[in-house]
């Protein structure tokens, strides 16, 4: 049963409640975590440095090309 005034069903709150979504490897919002370990690396050149923790990979620009780097395997 639905309430008139648009906010939802009865006894399950009005949906505006925020909640923590989490996916079945447990990274929020469906994203992947690689955790602390591995390496940066460059889409363009190859070039490769090693994950600093804390910090996006994609915050760092790759020492060769100047490339932002992604998250290597």
């Amino acid at each position: 049963m639905f309430k008139r005034d648009g906010t939802g069903p009865i006894d399950q709150g009005s949906g505006t409640e925020s909640r923590i979504i989490t996916d079945s490897r447990g990274g929020k919002m469906g994203g992947i975590g690689a955790g602390p370990n591995g390496d940066c690396e460059c889409p363009k050149c190859g070039e490769k440095v090693a994950h600093q923790r804390g910090v996006p990979c994609t915050s760092i620009s790759c020492p060769k090309c100047n490339t932002t780097m992604l998250r290597g395997e």
